[in-house]
């Protein structure tokens, strides 16, 4: 596996041990890139959502933390609207959970630890790329990281770069079914209480 995601402080809240048991199934039946999810946010200047994947990284309790520049258009996003959406599909076992949620940045000290556990390589990509910022070609991108790898500082989290903190208000865990009757029950939380109910597929 390319990366896994580390389930740490686990959350006796029953949605989040239903997410560790279907992750943990996938793992079992050795789903590819079992880490990706999509993220969806909304700017209000521009009035369109974007999606785009994205690494999780952790689920700590019970929030889903994953990393970004900070100057990337999602993050801009993410600071005008906080309300943003996630899917995960693991077809391995035709799993499919989508979330509704709040998102805020990590602290810088979170940041650091982080930053500073990753390999050089990674970290250089992360402090030579200015995300989403127009470039010549592809080759000036490779030169930019090539001279990032030589010369920075690769342990030292740039303030620019860090961690997202997703906390959902809204679980619903689809499961398919050959003849279509596909297994929906969603969790919403309201006044700090989950409430369980099936939807129709």
């Amino acid at each position: 596996f390319a990366s896994m995601i580390v389930f740490r402080n686990h959350s006796q809240e029953i949605p989040f041990k239903k997410l560790k048991t279907f992750y943990d199934e996938a793992v079992l039946k050795k789903q590819k890139i079992v880490e990706a999810i999509s993220v969806s946010s909304y700017c209000p200047k521009e009035k369109e959502v974007f999606s785009r994947y994205v690494n999780l990284k952790y689920v700590d309790s019970n929030k889903l933390i994953f990393f970004s520049n900070y100057n990337s258009p999602k993050a801009k996003q993410f600071e005008l609207h906080k309300q943003v959406s996630l899917s995960i599909f693991w077809n391995v076992t035709n799993v499919q959970i989508r979330m509704r949620g709040m998102i805020d940045k990590t602290s810088p000290e979170f940041n650091e630890v982080y930053f500073a556990a990753r390999s050089q390589e990674k970290n250089a990509l992360a402090i030579s790329s200015d995300q989403s910022k127009k470039i010549n070609s592809y080759d000036d991108v490779v030169q930019k990281y090539q001279n990032t790898l030589k010369s920075k500082d690769l342990k030292s989290c740039p303030s620019y770069w860090g961690g997202f903190s997703f906390e959902p208000y809204y679980i619903e865990f689809w499961q398919g079914h050959e003849s279509r009757i596909n297994k929906r029950l969603a969790y919403e939380k309201i006044s700090d209480v989950w409430n369980e109910y099936f939807l129709e597929p």
